[in-house]
């Protein structure tokens, strides 16, 4: 199949609810907006190698890809709208291969998009000499002034964040053989978390009139509140004690807890990380019940910051001494 028959094949149907896609066959998408919205647009590239495994399944390669940019919607409290795709494919894979992987690849895709409520309205298809590297640019919606941005935490505000803590990277280590001795059902878990991030929009919704500031956990706890702190001249203190572990993670700290730092630096968690003034703790508490998504604070924004990104982020023990954070605190591309 040429470029436009294998966009045709595999993914106009995952555009046939968008009237504004025209079935993939024009130069963009014409997305229809009322005057009192706002567009959100983010973009995130994933590479073998690099973000996932050459081992992973395909199927879970399409829900992270499409996962993580959603997650960035949510970070900024708005409304999945559309999503476009971009894909380099090994132009050493053979024709099976490619489109093998392409079926399963498209499954994940459009388990993910029915969950979320979107659909794929554009894109582009090439070949590469290189690693296969997939791009989404996912499209969003907020009523004007309600986009929850980085900056805006405010000195005494609680700190919190959704869900748990670190079970991506402890995932990603079953996977690299790092981590031994975890049960198949842990290890199940942890590595779905890994593979099969679940952007938390339902939260991000919530977050409207109620954080000042937010981000999403993608590079690390430490690093991504880091950015807040940085894009709002403030430092935090967090609480490691407070921080919320699933009970697989907390098995496998009882057997190595060395590795709770890492915890803190590893990325892939998805989650959202945000601050809202201490009086709020009771709207936080209801927007956890009504997403079935624990809520949980674990630190304050102490102050106006000094120094930059994750080192405008204490750790404390439950002695309330500092534990140390090294480097940047989290995933860098770059060093």
């Amino acid at each position: 199949m040429d470029e436009f028959a294998l966009i045709a094949h595999f993914f106009a149907p995952l555009a046939a609810a968008e009237a504004g896609a025209f079935g993939l066959t024009d130069d963009a998408a014409v997305l229809a907006l009322g005057s009192d919205q706002a567009l959100v647009a983010t973009i995130d590239t994933l590479v073998e190698g690099v973000h996932f495994r050459a081992e992973d399944p395909p199927e879970s390669v399409g829900v992270k890809l499409l996962a993580v940019n959603l997650s960035d919607l949510a970070a900024m409290a708005a409304q999945p709208r559309g999503y476009l795709l971009s894909l380099a494919l090994p132009q050493a894979w053979t024709t099976d291969r490619r489109e093998a992987w392409l079926g399963g690849f498209v499954a994940g895709l459009r388990a993910a998009q029915a969950q979320a409520g979107v659909d794929l309205v554009g894109g582009d298809t090439i070949g590469t000499p290189g690693p296969l590297t997939l791009t989404v640019t996912a499209l969003g919606t907020v009523a004007h002034g309600q986009a929850v941005r980085r900056a805006g935490a405010q000195v005494g505000d609680d700190v919190y964040v959704s869900g748990s803590i670190g079970d991506a990277t402890l995932g990603l280590m079953l996977l690299q053989g790092r981590l031994a001795g975890a049960s198949a059902t842990d290890a199940t878990l942890l590595i779905e978390r890994y593979q099969r991030p679940t952007p938390r929009l339902g939260v991000g919704h919530g977050l409207r009139g109620l954080a000042h500031a937010a981000a999403d956990v993608s590079d690390g706890l430490i690093a991504d509140l880091g950015h807040i702190c940085q894009a709002s001249g403030v430092c935090a203190t967090i609480e490691s004690q407070r921080i919320p572990l699933s009970a697989p993670a907390s098995t496998a700290l009882r057997r190595e807890p060395d590795v709770f730092m890492d915890l803190l630096r590893g990325g892939d968690d998805y989650e959202l990380v945000f601050t809202a003034a201490p009086e709020r703790a009771g709207d936080v508490a209801r927007l956890a019940a009504a997403t079935g998504v624990p809520l949980t604070a674990i630190g304050k924004i102490a102050g106006t910051h000094i120094t930059q990104g994750a080192h405008s982020v204490r750790v404390t023990d439950p002695s309330g001494r500092d534990l140390v954070v090294v480097g940047s605190g989290g995933y860098c591309h770059f060093t």
